[in-house]
């Protein structure tokens, strides 16, 4: 599609540290976030005069990883072809040669993380947090039930972002995914250690390895602690979560209801439900869908 023509007043320039190749889109010097692959700025779209989130990997960093590379890469075809409200979506892509990057811009979450949302915002009530909680399972049951099935492997709150301002949560951070065939089976050891489902480890698991990682992400939004946190070392967490012994932060949770659903998230893997089945639990009864984008009342959750 070509761009439009961007009008601005005369005299003044936005000043951008770069452009995509189009034009449309002009990158701030502005971090909005950094991981170990990539970093994420604040960026406009001309075009649409809204702001949007630019994800730029400097691809010289993995000149000797190819598979990282192809993570990468992976990770930007699957976004592109994913079209739900609790998905981050993904609107354009390219290959910088002479800066040696691959660039992507999505949507952007005006509060940033669900991890840092929840430090920042202390008093949360039980029922915004099922209300976050329903759009997270929404957004799986979209993975879970696409053709073919893709499986998230690194569901946590800091892969999870928030516009706090209509409560709208949305999974990102798709570069662990794996897009399984008709057997819904995948064979790797990928993911965050804390919210990693045993199965994980014995490289043998299907998309209910997801529903265990949001079992520890409704846990971290409860108690505000990452699961496992006793744990000083990957290797303790490793051999906690293998003898199923539970995080310490579940003795937290004082509401029975919740903790049994979240008891229900981290079974064993043929007892624990699909995201389907998880959203006609009673647990969600109190929250109605045009409920979803309200803000919850300000109690103590935990």
């Amino acid at each position: 599609m070509p761009c439009q023509t961007v009008y601005q007043a005369v005299g003044d320039k936005e000043v951008f540290e770069e452009t995509d190749p189009t034009g449309r889109y002009g990158r701030y010097d502005d971090l909005l976030g950094a991981g170990a692959v990539k970093k994420v700025y604040r960026a406009f779209d001309q075009e649409e005069g809204i702001e949007v989130a630019w994800n730029q990997v400097k691809l010289r960093n993995f000149s000797d990883d190819l598979a990282a590379i192809d993570r990468l890469f992976s990770e930007v075809k699957l976004l592109s072809n994913l079209r739900n409200k609790n998905i981050i979506r993904l609107n354009h892509v390219w290959r910088d040669v002479g800066r040696n990057t691959l660039n992507f811009i999505t949507e952007i979450c005006t509060s940033g993380n669900l991890r840092e949302y929840r430090k920042k915002h202390r008093q949360v009530s039980i029922k915004a947090l099922k209300k976050w909680s329903k759009q997270l399972l929404l957004g799986l049951d979209y993975l879970h039930t696409h053709d073919p099935c893709i499986i998230h492997r690194d569901l946590n709150c800091s892969n999870v972002f928030i516009n706090g301002n209509v409560g709208e949560v949305k999974i990102g951070d798709f570069g662990l995914a794996a897009i399984t065939g008709k057997s819904h089976v995948a064979h790797s050891i990928l993911g965050t250690p804390e919210y990693m489902a045993p199965e994980l480890y014995e490289e043998d698991y299907t998309e209910m390895v997801d529903i265990y990682s949001f079992g520890m992400c409704l846990l971290e939004m409860v108690t505000m602690e990452i699961p496992y946190s006793e744990c000083n070392s990957i290797g303790k967490i490793y051999k906690k979560v293998t003898s199923g012994i539970k995080p310490m932060s579940l003795n937290k949770v004082k509401d029975p209801q919740v903790k049994a659903f979240i008891d229900k998230c981290i079974a064993t893997p043929r007892a624990r439900p699909s995201a389907a089945q998880l959203l006609t639990d009673p647990f969600f009864d109190e929250v109605v869908d045009e409920e979803i984008v309200d803000h919850g009342d300000n109690n103590n959750s935990s």
